[in-house]
């Protein structure tokens, strides 16, 4: 019986997390941590009965805490940063799923892997900002990054067979989301509302904005040159709309190995969660029948400039990353709140990009600051 962890279990890698775990009967779920969702969690503890749950919102936990004591259920409840650390580094457990969104997840990933814990990373941001520290970690305690990412699992996938043969290049693929091939002048006005209709995958709120902006593939970028130990010259975005193949290695002879499924997060998650296994499939196999064609483009980067802005924050390195991460979670937030423009994200990002003075190798310590203060200066910041 395989035991986990799942930090974000309310979200959308948690909860399709869950549902690896009733498809496959093996794994036990030793703990759980979510922000707020106490009517979800609740239903998770009596499904899943781990012995751990973190809410990570005071109030949250204190609700349910009275939930959990009306019905009579043993498990133990805490909160706050602490909180998410006893989950992240419970005995049990043996691979910890890191499902939540930003850069929360940063002090509980490294925890966990002074622990000892295998990681199944969905949480790109503890790669984006911290990859210096986590990624030697990693190797001095002997621990596994599992890929969850469908692009990295891809990647991950591909490399199995490189039998220590560095990959030339990575070919790292995108949907191009809901507003592929619009103009800056028609992106001007789009809404939430039209921003979260992603033409291929169900994912949260904050990834989907991130999708339609290029910012995603900013992030899977950073995250890809610290997971596979390749600079950022290497890697190479690639348009595939129909997100059919997830990701691609060409390697120095000029092979390129790519894998490809239909667009389902499951698969990736259960590869992490059982690697080098490979289990019965998690949704429908791809018919190659059915498909006419496959298309491959190049990214827009007039009219979607994230990209090169991501580009430019690895190449910078240090404290940049951060910035260019710590502002897009903030300007999303305000986008989705109706306090800014769609074209306002970036516009956020590249402002305190300008504005920010690098520090080179930052401590985990300077990097939870910088986050700080772009918040704080991003504060204020309403353009609607």
């Amino acid at each position: 019986m395989k035991k986990i962890s799942i930090l974000g279990s309310t979200g959308s890698i948690g909860t399709q997390t869950l549902d690896v775990v009733r498809q496959n009967k093996d794994v036990e779920v030793v703990a759980i941590a979510a922000n707020s969702n106490v009517d979800l969690i609740l239903k998770q503890i009596k499904e899943f009965n781990p012995k751990l749950v973190c809410m990570y919102s005071s109030k949250a936990a204190e609700e349910l805490l009275k939930n959990v004591k009306e019905d009579h259920l043993n498990v133990q409840v805490v909160t706050g940063m602490d909180g998410l650390i006893s989950c992240a580094t419970i005995d049990e457990a043996e691979i910890v799923v890191t499902a939540f969104v930003g850069m929360i997840g940063i002090r509980p990933t490294v925890e966990a892997i002074k622990a000892g814990k295998d990681i199944a990373l969905a949480n790109k941001e503890t790669l984006v900002t911290a990859g210096h520290i986590i990624m030697p970690l990693a190797k001095e305690m002997n621990v596994k990054i599992l890929p969850v990412d469908s692009e990295h699992s891809a990647i991950f996938q591909c490399l199995q067979g490189a039998a220590g043969n560095k990959p030339a290049k990575i070919l790292l693929t995108a949907s191009g989301g809901p507003f592929r091939g619009k103009t800056l002048a028609e992106l001007k006005y789009v809404t939430p509302e039209d921003a979260l209709k992603h033409p291929n995958w169900s994912m949260g709120k904050k990834i989907t904005i991130d999708s339609s902006t290029m910012v995603n593939k900013g992030l899977e970028v950073m995250e890809a040159k610290w997971l596979f130990d390749v600079t950022e010259d290497d890697v190479q975005v690639v348009i595939q709309p129909k997100s059919i193949i997830h990701s691609m290695v060409e390697f120095t002879d000029g092979a390129v190995i790519a894998q490809l499924g239909v667009p389902d997060m499951k698969l990736p998650i259960q590869y992490a969660l059982y690697y080098p296994e490979r289990r019965m499939p998690t949704a429908d196999r791809l018919d190659f029948t059915k498909l006419s064609q496959i298309e491959i483009f190049n990214p827009d980067n007039v009219n979607f400039p994230a990209l090169p802005l991501a580009y430019s924050a690895i190449k910078t390195g240090g404290s940049m990353p951060t910035v260019y991460n710590a502002a897009n979670e903030v300007a999303v937030a305000k986008f989705l709140n109706r306090e800014i423009g769609y074209l306002d994200i970036v516009e956020a990002i590249k402002m305190m990009m300008e504005k920010h003075n690098v520090i080179n190798n930052p401590s985990l310590e300077e990097i939870l600051e910088v986050q700080d203060k772009v918040n704080e200066g991003l504060k204020d910041y309403r353009t609607l």
